[in-house]
């Protein structure tokens, strides 16, 4: 962590305190040091919708979950049915086809 030994003062009218703890509140953001570095160095703070990143995350475990229970039952019974590797390869394909989308959102913000 950067040692910050500088200091500025601000001073604000009530309106634009109101203002900027609206802003704050908006981002999710509480810590007004941090939001207004933020806003000096970059002029700008962006909240990311991580919808999209839970739910990837959510089909990844599932596959996980489901690639452990196809090698558990491989060892133990020597057998895994095509159908349960074509599921799991259709699951990987959506995995890959929301990731792809995620990204191009994303290299559309900056």
């Amino acid at each position: 962590m950067a040692k910050r030994v500088n200091r500025i003062t601000v001073r604000l009218t009530d309106e634009e305190l109101r203002r900027m703890r609206f802003k704050m509140d908006e981002l999710d953001i509480s810590n007004m040091s941090l939001y207004t570095r933020k806003m000096l160095m970059d002029g700008y703070c962006v909240k990311m919708d991580t919808k999209d990143i839970s739910e990837m995350v959510y089909l990844l475990r599932m596959c996980s979950n489901n690639l452990n229970q196809y090698a558990k039952k491989a060892n133990g019974m020597g057998v895994v049915y095509q159908q349960d590797i074509k599921d799991l390869q259709q699951r990987l394909d959506d995995i890959w086809d929301n990731s792809k989308k995620l990204l191009k959102k994303y290299e559309a913000i900056s």
